[in-house]
């Protein structure tokens, strides 16, 4: 797995991933559970791989 994803991109989706994720503790409602699909761009933030972008052939991230 190379990285896909450049750092400003996995910045967004850690912070936006993180606040979904915070979301769901703080929110009581019959569609909370929806909040850890924040799950998805937190975990590809961290690892700086998206399979989607892989087999569409997009890559964000600058090559040294």
């Amino acid at each position: 797995m190379t990285r896909n994803i450049g750092n400003i991109e996995r910045i967004l989706r850690i912070v936006i991933g993180a606040a979904l994720v915070l979301g769901f503790f703080v929110s009581s409602g019959t569609y909370s559970w929806l909040y850890l699909l924040g799950l998805i761009p937190l975990a590809t933030g961290l690892i700086g791989w998206c399979p989607p972008y892989a087999l569409l052939g997009i890559n964000t991230c600058k090559t040294k």
